[in-house]
């Protein structure tokens, strides 16, 4: 029997919180215990205009149910002012235990007709405001020896999806992020895990029927959010939602096949294909020296050397 799971007296920050899924976290959050800081430029989904209204609105519904939270209306691509957030809320709170980067814009168009500026600022506000505000917070976890960082990735950045090249590059983007952090932050107790959410928000109100959005309110994925910031998370995960559905996505390699000097040609790739790319045995590497190291002793294994020293 799994004990219930408390967030009692922990520090959560949500960026993007004024509405949508960071709404249903911060909600879902406050409900267990926590301290909630609902952070929320107020703009629409393009990323244009801003309002601190958003955010006020869910930290009175927090406070109304007997709750802690407070507002920020700060741009999370503003490296100087996430800094000054996260020196309020050491002063507020004393600490920061949860970071859930979920703020984002859409600026979709094919490639081909795409702006360089639209890709620009898509990727500084999902890529590089999660890269501001987990910078921000990494010493005050460092030093208290526990912490729990979500970034917010899709399915258009693991699988691809048709006029999103911005969005998917940044989305896959945190995924890279995710796992260097993972492995950095192992030894300070500091677990960090990707969310790949599909909900009915702002931003995809207009890409799904309403048959389908009716099934994928935000308040479907939150229990699996929560899961990834709570003590017993697992980290370097990615973890699906919608609807009430979760799964887990990996990337794995696949075995691998050792081509020797003499048939190192791309004739023999093309003729060993379904063998290089055979996903039976399919591995989830931990990190890329283990790539390297998977080559070298399959290289030396078929050459009959010894790598040990």
């Amino acid at each position: 029997m799994v004990n219930p799971i408390d967030f009692t007296d922990r520090v959560a920050i949500i960026t993007g919180a004024g509405g949508g899924l960071g709404r249903a976290y911060a909600l879902a959050l406050a409900e267990r215990g926590a301290k909630v800081v609902v952070n929320d430029l107020g703009g629409d989904v393009h990323g244009e205009g801003g309002t601190s209204s958003p955010a006020q609105r869910v930290v009175d519904e927090i406070v109304a149910t007997g709750g802690e939270a407070m507002v920020d209306g700060n741009d999370i691509t503003d490296e100087a002012a996430v800094d000054a957030l996260v020196s309020s809320v050491i002063d507020k709170w004393g600490r920061i235990d949860i970071l859930m980067n979920n703020a984002g814009i859409l600026r979709d168009k094919s490639f081909a007709k795409m702006d360089n500026d639209d890709f620009r600022k898509v990727l500084e506000v999902h890529l590089m405001g999660s890269v501001n505000c987990t910078k921000a917070v990494w010493p005050h976890m460092a030093e208290a020896g526990y912490g729990r960082i979500l970034m917010t990735t899709s399915s258009s950045g693991i699988y691809g999806n048709f006029g999103q090249s911005n969005y998917a590059a940044a989305k896959s983007g945190l995924v890279g992020l995710m796992n260097v952090l993972a492995i950095e932050g192992a030894k300070k107790n500091i677990k960090v895990n990707s969310i790949a959410p599909t909900a009915a928000t702002r931003m995809t109100e207009d890409l799904l029927p309403q048959r389908v959005l009716d099934i994928m309110g935000p308040e479907t994925i939150a229990p699996g959010a929560l899961f990834m910031v709570s003590e017993d998370a697992p980290t370097k995960t990615i973890l699906g939602a919608g609807a009430g559905v979760f799964a887990v996505s990996q990337m794995v390699e696949s075995r691998g096949v050792y081509l020797p000097d003499n048939a190192r040609t791309p004739e023999v790739v093309a003729e060993r294909w379904n063998e290089i790319a055979d996903l039976t045995d399919a591995q989830s590497l931990e990190s890329a020296f283990e790539q390297t190291s998977k080559y070298a002793a399959l290289a030396a294994r078929e050459l009959g050397l010894h790598l040990e020293s």
